[in-house]
């Protein structure tokens, strides 16, 4: 049967999130985007129309059924987000959002004085979570879990917690798998099945997410 989301809108995440300290530098990760874009291209070719809200990356959206929402730091995705879940069916949280940010951001660049500086970091919103608590009934979210020890379990936490209907599961043990690859290695966790995926390229991994949400949504 074709997996169509024909009418569906698809609501997703990609690529990390910058958090200024000062008008040069700034918090990050290796998060390239490429899981959260070649997310968007499959769904887009199965008939979706994505809202696509991306972080700083170098990746550019193909398929015209793709709308990118360009954001650098958590707050800014957080608040596309809310502006855009109401109407999605589907919500897919792949994007690398930094847990903290600097609670002061300087205006000048910060010189250089002694050995050692301090930057004190508070905690960012967590989206995915945030968007659990008013999710709709009838929408389908799904969050990444990206892990290097327990991964199984800190993953199911985050699956009960967030109210995600799936999670999916990398771990930054497997080769090949994780940031500034284009492969990866999968394990995808709902409350009552665990689905485990060989080692592919972001694409195959992207095709094998979409097929699974698709069977949820049509079980």
């Amino acid at each position: 049967m074709e997996k169509s989301f024909n009418g569906l809108n698809v609501l997703l995440t990609a690529g990390p999130t910058y958090e200024p300290i000062d008008p040069v530098r700034f918090i990050g990760n290796h998060s390239t985007g490429k899981m959260g874009y070649a997310l968007a291209e499959c769904f887009a070719s199965h008939g979706a129309k994505v809202q696509l809200v991306s972080g700083p990356t170098n990746l550019k959206a193909q398929h015209p059924a793709i709308t990118v929402t360009p954001v650098t730091t958590a707050d800014e995705m957080y608040q596309a987000v809310q502006a855009l879940a109401p109407d999605a069916a589907v919500l897919v949280f792949a994007a690398a959002v930094a847990d903290y940010k600097p609670k002061v951001v300087a205006d000048k660049k910060i010189k250089k004085e002694g050995d050692d500086m301090t930057i004190e970091l508070v905690r960012n919103v967590d989206i995915a979570a945030a968007l659990g608590k008013t999710k709709k009934e009838g929408q389908f979210s799904v969050g990444f879990a990206l892990e290097t020890d327990n991964e199984s379990r800190n993953a199911r936490q985050k699956l009960e917690k967030k109210n995600l209907d799936m999670i999916v599961l990398n771990s930054l043990n497997d080769p090949g798998a994780g940031f500034r690859h284009d492969t990866n290695k999968i394990t995808i966790i709902e409350r009552d099945a665990t689905t485990a995926f060989e080692l592919k390229q972001k694409s195959e991994v992207a095709q094998d997410i979409v097929n699974l949400i698709w069977e949820r949504l049509h079980a």
